[in-house]
């Protein structure tokens, strides 16, 4: 059975030691979903809320999240991200937009963390711009899609 990697021998925390570890292009993607009223997605899709472009914020938010992730995750290794795209699938019939971000680094540790971050709060993001004409969207789902490079090697869901 795999061992947690931020508990040492004795069961103190501690941070990841990856000083051995080589430099390999690293991937991960994660997805989530916030659902709302199908009135509140057809505002956001016809770009008339009061706050603005609301996938265009929750884009940037999200790409500002993923680059602030050690910020927030206790014991998460700083990174300098080569790139982090952030998309957006409305499904009209289920009242639901897809939340998906990808991030890549050239690096000894991997980018899930920063991905799952990213998701997290571009959906958070779309949640705050809309909540004052719907409380009751219900973020769901986060969850990594896929990752790769690293000794670990692949995951695919």
């Amino acid at each position: 059975m795999a061992e947690f990697s931020h508990i040492d021998g004795e069961g103190r925390i501690q941070m990841v030691d990856v000083t051995e570890k080589g430099a390999t292009r690293r991937r991960a993607v994660a997805r989530g979903q916030i659902t709302m009223k199908p009135q509140t997605l057809a505002q956001i899709l016809a770009g008339r809320t009061k706050k603005g472009n609301v996938l265009e914020t929750a884009r940037i938010a999200g790409i500002m999240a993923a680059k602030r992730t050690a910020d927030l995750i206790p014991l998460c290794h700083p990174l300098s991200l080569t790139h982090v795209q952030i998309d957006f699938y409305p499904d009209e019939a289920a009242g639901a937009i897809d939340v998906e971000a990808a991030a890549q680094v050239l690096g000894s540790t991997g980018v899930e963390m920063e991905a799952l971050t990213a998701v997290s709060v571009a959906a958070l993001t779309i949640y705050d711009m809309c909540k004052a004409v719907d409380r009751e969207m219900v973020l769901s789902n986060i969850r990594l899609m896929e990752k790769s490079g690293g000794k670990s090697g692949s995951f695919h869901r």
